[in-house]
């Protein structure tokens, strides 16, 4: 209890590492695994009842969703970060600012995002790699989740700082729930009421829309230490600048995969057809489940790196990353064994089309042959940024989306074809394992933690 009876989470500094990673993390999984499986239902749904076209067309909505998510992420990874430094300090006053900023924040990014794409929707989806045949779909399904962008913009940015405030349970709750009334109404918007695409995308809005009742009225609780409240709202250009300063890495990632899946797109486009485009749909969702739940054990590391970098505890930083590293190389083993030995189980959820499950085996056992090692990659670049160090959070997002996946994509499918798109994923993925491996041991070999944080404290 802390500031007048109220909960803080200062068991963050107190019990033991392990336990809190695990209290953390696991609702941090669940919520994250849930999160996929809004994509991964309505591609099941459409593939099964409307046709590989349609996958197809999902998969080309792909980089508008990307680029709304790094907007998403910069605000609220950004925000989460902040808020876990500052209650470290036991700065409260700006911490329940910071979640009054988030908020604000959310509602005018999304606002404009949602505004300017829907003003360009065509020329966008057909930059984007839309044909005649996928178009319509990729129109259909985008327009609606534009319409709610703002809705979806807070969801993340509040499920991040709730968790971050001490209720990793109440998040999970409000994702899993969320996705839970999603597949109720998928089933009943395209099962039986025949609205296709359309409705797997009513059905995303809705679902989301129920999660975010439920998260403020989670963020409005008269006993916690941080909480919605009057007066918190008004952006200040300090903490505005350092949410920024600490989100323009996850930004940076999102806005890279923006950059990535047009070149993916594209390339399959030329080299394969629209049943490329699906497959690649196909692998992403099966690929993106592993990665969600490695995201989670780095959130659930998030608010303990931060808070006991914030309270000087350093040995407790690195205990956190070292578990982290250890669970998520765990899971990511769990993925290679599955994708490169039965890739015919997951597939068979979304596709019975001979072509397209031929395509999709083919790309996701190229994908995930150095899958066991991603898992560090990501933690170790997220653990920079949970400790504020945004620059070389950026740095490790940057070199492995911009400084090789980008180059490889424009030169390995001029010789290799459809095989190249999915060689350059895996070679880009080495080349960031080492660049990554490196970094983390310069930081420890020249004096870990030394360094100042790149916000304003």
């Amino acid at each position: 209890m802390d500031k007048a009876g109220k909960r803080s989470p200062k068991e963050l500094g107190t019990r033991p590492v392990r336990q809190l990673l695990m209290q953390y993390a696991v609702p941090a999984v669940v919520s994250m695994l849930a999160a996929s499986a809004y994509n991964i239902v309505d591609r099941a749904f459409l593939g099964q009842n409307v046709g590989a076209l349609a996958i197809a067309g999902l998969a080309i909505t792909f980089p508008i969703m990307n680029l709304s998510a790094a907007f998403g992420a910069m605000i609220g990874a950004g925000g989460s970060t902040l808020l876990s430094i500052k209650l470290g300090q036991r700065d409260y006053d700006t911490a329940e600012r910071v979640l009054g900023n988030v908020v604000s924040l959310n509602i005018v990014v999304g606002a404009i995002f949602a505004i300017v794409a829907i003003a360009f929707i065509d020329p966008i989806l057909e930059f984007f790699g839309a044909s005649p045949d996928t178009i319509v779909y990729a129109r259909d399904y985008m327009l609606i989740i534009l319409y709610g962008n703002i809705i979806n913009h807070l969801n993340h940015g509040l499920v991040n700082m709730l968790r971050v405030a001490g209720h990793p349970n109440k998040a999970m709750i409000s994702v899993v729930g969320g996705v839970s009334i999603n597949v109720v109404i998928d089933y009943i918007f395209i099962y039986h009421l025949q609205l296709g695409i359309a409705g797997a995308a009513w059905a995303t809005v809705l679902s989301q829309t129920i999660g975010l009742a439920y998260l403020v009225w989670a963020l409005c609780n008269r006993n916690d230490l941080i909480r919605l409240r009057s007066g918190i709202y008004a952006m200040r250009r300090r903490i505005v600048k350092n949410i920024f300063a600490i989100g323009i890495s996850p930004f940076c990632i999102q806005l890279c995969a923006c950059i990535v899946v047009i070149l993916i797109n594209r390339g399959l486009k030329t080299h394969g057809g629209d049943l490329a485009i699906g497959a690649y749909g196909i692998v992403n969702s099966i690929t993106f489940m592993f990665i969600m739940i490695v995201m989670g054990i780095t959130q659930g590391m998030q608010p303990i790196a931060g808070y006991n970098y914030g309270a000087q505890q350093y040995e407790r930083v690195t205990q956190v990353l070292r578990y982290a590293i250890v669970y998520s190389t765990i899971v990511m083993l769990m993925s290679f064994v599955l994708c490169e030995f039965f890739p015919h189980i997951p597939i068979v959820i979304f596709t019975d089309d001979a072509e397209t499950t031929r395509l999709a085996i083919e790309g996701m056992r190229v994908i995930q042959i150095l899958s066991p090692l991603v898992g560090f990659q990501i933690v170790v670049g997220n653990f920079f940024q949970s400790i504020g160090m945004a620059r070389k959070s950026i740095f490790l997002s940057l070199s492995r989306q911009l400084l090789f996946l980008v180059p490889l994509l424009l030169i390995l499918p001029h010789y290799f074809g459809t095989v190249g798109v999915w060689a350059s994923i895996t070679v880009a993925d080495g080349l960031s394992i080492i660049v990554s491996g490196t970094m983390l041991w310069y930081f420890y070999r020249h004096g870990a933690f030394k360094n100042q944080t790149d916000i304003d404290m």
